[in-house]
């Protein structure tokens, strides 16, 4: 069977996605090959109605930890698709599965691969999305070294994430698998929003998962820094706060925006996120449950192909 993942069709490489091409292998040894008649749907928020197209000649799809979120809703799940577990309670719900179906992010699963060093070499790091990597990757890094923190790439290598993560004492994260495989390494986090992009649902799915509650801290600015970017995003404070309050009337109950923000610089909110903030870690209990959980189910898969 052979794996798939998101690839941006940029052909830039996000540690999310890229994650399943590191982890998948180690865990299932000897099953991936080139045959497209049968996938397996890695981690990721793909179960959409591009899938289908996505995999043209797939024959079975074999769905793990995937969740739901960009694209349109998938409104039909092929009968040769066998789904063994979603992201999460959320996308369980909109594709009217069971949810026992709901587990948790495939991406947890690094704890049994990478080893956790008691050596912290930064009190705070700091992890954008990718899109705010690509058009602003040179301005965050500057960012965070104005204010002492260490500022982790996704379009870097897999290892080298796992290791920055591991080497911080708390990660503040726009990047929902930086946050993810923090949470697994057992490394606290603070949740960060820097544009009205950042997918609510997907990273919602996921707390729900671990039984955290998602409480987003919100970074408002002109993004003066950002000439490439700065036409497709609510700039003014004034729609920021709209922003805010739209997220707050749909039900979000714990929104932190930073109201001086046009005034105030990124580094400094970012600085006062990291002092007053209350970071978030799931109970060892829960993470090491689903492990047990993703390890029974990806089991079966093994068991399964082997016949």
């Amino acid at each position: 069977m052979k794996l798939f993942y998101y690839k941006r069709p940029d052909g830039v490489e996000n540690f999310g996605d890229r994650l399943n091409t590191w982890l998948w292998p180690q865990l299932l040894p000897n099953y991936f090959d080139d045959d497209e008649t049968t996938r397996f749907i890695g981690f990721g928020t793909l179960l959409n109605n591009a899938l289908p197209r996505r995999i043209p000649k797939a024959k079975k799809a074999i769905v793990f930890s995937t969740g739901v979120g960009y694209e349109k809703p998938l409104t039909v799940i092929p009968g040769s698709w066998k789904i063994h577990c979603v992201r999460g309670p959320l996308s369980a719900q909109m594709l009217g599965l069971p949810q026992e179906l709901a587990v948790a992010d495939g991406a947890i699963l690094a704890r049994r691969l990478f080893q956790p060093t008691a050596k912290k070499s930064t009190s705070f790091s700091f992890m954008p999305h990718i899109e705010r990597a690509i058009q602003a990757g040179e301005t965050w890094q500057k960012i965070c070294e104005e204010i002492g923190f260490s500022y982790i790439d996704p379009r870097w290598s897999v290892e080298r994430v796992l290791s920055a993560i591991d080497q911080t004492e708390v990660l503040l994260a726009e990047a929902m698998h930086g946050a993810i495989v923090a949470d697994t390494l057992r490394v606290p986090w603070i949740p960060i929003v820097t544009s009205p992009k950042i997918l609510e649902f997907k990273w919602r799915d996921w707390c729900y998962s671990v039984k955290l509650k998602y409480r987003p801290n919100y970074l408002a600015s002109r993004l003066d820094s950002y000439p490439r970017y700065a036409r497709g995003v609510r700039s003014s404070l004034r729609s920021f706060r709209h922003w805010g309050n739209s997220l707050q009337q749909n039900g979000l109950q714990s929104l932190n925006v930073f109201q001086s923000a046009p005034s105030q610089s990124l580094a400094g909110q970012l600085l006062r996120v990291a002092k007053t903030a209350r970071p978030q870690l799931s109970s060892e209990e829960r993470i090491e449950q689903l492990t047990v959980e993703l390890e029974s189910r990806l089991s079966t898969i093994a068991q399964s192909c082997h016949q």
